[in-house]
């Protein structure tokens, strides 16, 4: 061996002497997510799953599409012949105690209505299987700690579907206001809306969403001015107006709300099925701001600062970023940033909208 060669070995075992539990657990960390995919099962087959969620599945690095959950044995056909989903991972939802035998299947993606989310966590967890769920996580915070409660009893993990936290724009407008690089934040304006939702939908029916646009959009809105301020909000104010009170019958058609948080920052959110099409949300500070818009779609999120640069950084499927990202979670057993608790703030703060909107009074939050 030469002078050098011995030299540099020496180097090379004086760094891992020093350090062997942070090279251990990063070599660690990296042989688990490079050497095995999990295999996740789409429970619920409808337009989300079928335009977004599963092409996204193709896309992941350590995920793939190993099975499928529905009552529809047409589409169930279809996506077998699409993605070549053998006929032992094919599920109703009545069988999905048979998953616990199948080792294929290691994460129940949860797509069904809200009001289904809490029985098909369950019976997703009882067969030994992680759960990504869609968002809200359910309709009410008992329900929402049940499917918390289930997956930590059968030891596995229970992530929200909160996309928007794994695109590289929305995450640039929390580092701005992290950094304070416009000073401290003061005010934050957020909005998602839709035109003309169509009736006799399951949207509109309260058993089935436990609420009407706030529930469904709304939650983009309250996601982005918690996100943004980083802390949780105190108090909360909100009115409700329907201009089609039949369509509307059973849910609310549009809602303004008002958030204080602890620091001070006050949060002006809104959401509305009639409404022209907006999903945009703006953070004012003491020397500028910064917004996107749109911010809340699937793809082209992109905004603006006050001094005149733009936030477009490239961003790639936010299905397939958030899908890896709960496999790494699982695969390095680490906690998901969009956990089952996260969902849970969420409805609680739902909740206290909902509330005030019906005693036209502010209500406190804990």
């Amino acid at each position: 061996m030469s002078r050098q060669s011995r030299r540099t070995f020496m180097l090379q075992a004086s760094a891992v002497a020093a350090s062997p539990i942070i090279l251990s657990s990063v070599t660690r960390a990296m042989s688990k997510t490079s050497n095995r995919k999990l295999g996740f099962a789409i429970c619920g087959l409808g337009e989300l799953a079928e335009g977004q969620i599963a092409p996204a599945l193709q896309k992941t690095e350590h995920c793939w599409l190993a099975g499928i959950i529905t009552d529809n044995p047409g589409k169930a056909q279809a996506w077998q012949a699409k993605y070549g989903v053998p006929e032992k991972n094919v599920y109703s939802y009545d069988s999905m105690d048979k998953m616990a035998g199948n080792s294929d299947i290691d994460v129940v993606y949860i797509v069904t209505p809200n009001a289904l989310h809490l029985g098909h966590t369950l019976k997703a967890a009882a067969a030994g299987k992680h759960v990504l769920c869609e968002k809200p996580l359910e309709i009410s915070a008992d329900r929402c700690q049940q499917m918390i409660d289930a997956c930590k009893a059968a030891k596995r993990k229970l992530a929200v579907a909160y996309r928007c936290q794994f695109d590289a724009n929305n995450l640039e407008c929390i580092r701005l206001a992290r950094s304070k690089e416009f000073g401290e934040l003061r005010l934050i304006e957020a909005s998602a809306c839709v035109p003309k939702t169509e009736a006799n939908q399951w949207r509109l029916k309260r058993a089935l969403s436990g609420g009407g646009a706030l529930m469904d959009l709304g939650i983009y809105a309250l996601q982005a001015a918690r996100y943004i301020a980083g802390e949780e909000p105190i108090l909360v104010s909100a009115i409700e107006t329907k201009t089609n009170p039949v369509k509307y019958s059973e849910v609310e058609e549009a809602v303004v709300w008002q958030m204080k948080f602890p620091s001070g920052v006050l949060a002006y959110c809104s959401t509305s099925f009639e409404s022209v099409q907006i999903a945009r949300y703006r953070a004012i500070a003491e020397r500028g701001w910064f917004e996107l818009e749109p911010a809340f779609d699937f793809s082209g999120i992109h905004g603006r600062r006050s001094d005149g640069k733009e936030i477009a950084l490239p961003s790639g499927d936010q299905f397939a970023a958030e899908m890896d990202d709960f496999a790494r979670c699982i695969l390095n057993d680490e906690p998901s940033k969009v956990s089952g608790e996260e969902g849970l703030r969420d409805v609680k703060i739902v909740t206290a909208i909902y509330e005030s909107m019906k005693t036209g009074n502010a209500v406190a939050l804990s």
